[in-house]
């Protein structure tokens, strides 16, 4: 049965779509952040450090298991809230766990690495959900501002996990510290369960009519002629810098003899605040165009991020360091809305979950091989030259969005087609042309499906797998 729901104003889908992120964001920030600092003070080598960012292997690989959000999402809870409550639940039930392992004092490295690596399990799992209610939530218009809101509950995520967090488990302990996040999950969770998810039509055709398998992650990355393929070596290369070069952020700094305190408010605090307010300047400058978003942000991420070989060189005031942390993730913060949103432009509403999880898996995959490099590249040429490298691989993958654009290889930017049309094709598949000359009022015949918002005109992709 078709149900029907009053629509949700912007601001209610952007506060139900937050909390989720902060969810995320939450243990994300304390095993990326926090727990590289514990890890160095215990005495790690930075190569155990830089390889420890494996465990978070399930983001690179959601794509794997993305269909089946998609397929089998048709639950009495709804499309994505039939995913995302017991993923929020198992989360909260695995976090207590780990703050189980603080009982007989110093955690054990083995256990620890596995409520790691099941925490990122959940975590990227509840993230296609969430992903895939964002792509059905918010319109073309929405986008910017909502890509900036969705970075920017993950940052504050991070802030509360990389920074709150490590306070914490400097002054009170491994148990208070899981306690605490686990609580802080589970309080998340109130929205989601609260709301109840409507079942549209469009809905209902893509839950029951349509066969959504591994097939159609090989399907979007050859649409449009297998554009899309190179499309997502553009994203690899866009993210490859920052991936390359902020895990050694947080040793660089203890290697500077700052304080565990002194970490905790320049990358948990100031720094995840800074990348927060750059996810919002990031969403507002990418409805202005995303081509133009990313060179922008791009460019001036990738000099920033070259600038951590300032204090290696210099022995520089902590005003100066506190300053340069603050400025780097402000701008980094902006050039991930940039990339997000041009990921959502590339999405089917009728395979939400899937296509942007693709585009997220490479983004992943990527970044788990720059990030686990990161050790070995730092321990072999020295900080200095390490974050030199991972400024001029900022640079390489910000140049390349350039032809990517021009040669319309990328997802449509809206700066320059607003409108699409649903046409036939001559192979009965689907396609999209311009429609610029249309007036709006014309709306698609009835019984017709929307056009997907984020396909670029001309190309063509049939919903079924072949």
């Amino acid at each position: 049965m078709t149900t029907s729901s009053p629509p949700l104003s912007s601001t209610t889908k952007l506060a139900l779509l937050s909390t989720l992120y902060f969810s995320q964001g939450l243990p994300y920030g304390f095993f990326t952040k926090a727990l590289p600092v514990w890890m160095r003070q215990e005495g790690m080598a930075l190569e155990v450090i830089g390889f420890s960012s494996l465990l978070a292997l399930p983001w690179g690989l959601k794509f794997l298991w993305a269909p089946l959000v998609d397929r089998w999402g048709g639950s009495r809870w709804g499309r994505r809230r039939g995913w995302i409550l017991p993923l929020q639940a198992l989360t909260v039930v695995t976090l207590v766990l780990l703050a189980g392992l603080g009982a007989a004092g110093q955690p054990l490295v083995t256990a620890l690495a596995i409520g790691m690596l099941v925490t990122s399990l959940l975590a990227a799992s509840q993230d296609i959900a969430t992903d895939g209610l964002a792509v059905d939530l918010l319109t073309s218009s929405e986008r910017g501002l909502g890509n900036g809101i969705q970075v920017a509950a993950y940052r504050l995520g991070m802030i509360a996990g990389g920074g709150g967090l490590l306070a914490v488990l400097s002054h009170w302990g491994w148990t208070p510290t899981f306690l605490l996040m686990a609580a802080l999950v589970l309080y998340m969770s109130i929205p989601i369960a609260s709301w109840q998810e409507p079942t549209s039509a469009s809905t209902t055709t893509t839950t029951t009519t349509t066969t959504v398998s591994l097939a159609a992650v090989l399907q979007f990355l050859f649409a449009n002629q297998g554009r899309m393929l190179l499309w997502c070596g553009g994203l690899a290369l866009f993210k490859l810098g920052d991936a390359f070069g902020s895990p050694m952020t947080s040793p660089l700094l203890i290697d500077k003899h700052y304080t565990i305190d002194d970490v905790a408010l320049l990358l948990g605090t100031l720094g995840s605040g800074a990348g927060l307010v750059g996810a919002m300047l990031g969403g507002l400058l990418a409805r202005r165009g995303r081509l133009l978003a990313l060179v922008v942000c791009g460019l001036v991420h990738a000099a920033l991020m070259a600038s951590y070989a300032l204090p290696v060189c210099w022995d520089l005031d902590q005003a100066y360091v506190g300053a340069l942390v603050v400025v780097e993730h402000l701008t980094g913060g902006m050039a991930t809305v940039a990339l997000f949103t041009a990921m959502m432009d590339a999405c089917d509403p009728r395979t939400g979950a899937t296509d942007y999880t693709t585009q997220a898996s490479v983004v992943v995959l990527i970044s788990g091989i720059g990030s686990a490099l990161s050790g070995v590249s730092a321990s072999n040429l020295g900080f200095a030259a390490h974050f030199g490298v991972a400024g001029g691989l900022c640079v390489v993958g910000t140049l390349v969005m350039v032809p990517l654009y021009r040669a319309k290889i990328a997802p449509r930017d809206p700066a320059f087609d607003d409108e699409l049309l649903l046409v036939p094709a001559p192979d009965g598949a689907v396609s999209w042309s311009s429609s610029a000359a249309v007036p709006a009022c014309n709306a698609p015949a009835s019984g017709s499906k929307a056009a997907p918002s984020g396909l670029r005109a001309g190309s063509s992709r049939p919903l079924d797998p072949p």
